[in-house]
């Protein structure tokens, strides 16, 4: 069987940021909405704090829908901007990896008639005949 371990090297988004175009796994801190109004005034820290991974892609010019620039950013499947830690943003991006190989290779895309001898190679099949 192929071997699909693979390790992830995380890179803190305060020191470098990947190149244009890079899809990336990044990992986002940020703040829950409140489910409800505070019971006291003091109580300015609305909801839940959290640090989780998504993919993403790193851009450095991104044109959102409403027409706002973003430079140096993370935008995800749904078109969420996150910016690199330390710059204002409601959830920002800590650090960042590259995303692994495809199982059993050494890119990240198979297109086409190559897909099914990938898959083939990744799960350990012998061609079918």
């Amino acid at each position: 069987m192929t071997n699909l371990n693979t390790v992830v090297t995380w890179v803190d988004a305060r020191e470098r940021l990947p190149r244009s175009g890079t899809p990336v796994a990044a990992a986002i801190t940020g703040r829950y909405p409140a489910d409800s109004a505070p019971e006291s005034a003091a109580d300015t820290a609305l909801g839940e704090e959290f640090w989780l991974v998504r993919p993403m892609v790193f851009t450095t010019l991104h044109w959102s829908e409403n027409g706002a620039e973003h430079r140096d950013c993370f935008v995800d499947s749904d078109g969420v901007v996150r910016l690199p830690y330390g710059l204002t943003s409601e959830e920002t991006v800590t650090h960042w990896a590259e995303l692994p190989t495809l199982p059993g290779g050494m890119t990240h895309l198979v297109l086409g008639e190559g897909v099914q001898s990938a898959l083939r190679n990744a799960w350990g099949a012998r061609p079918l005949t």
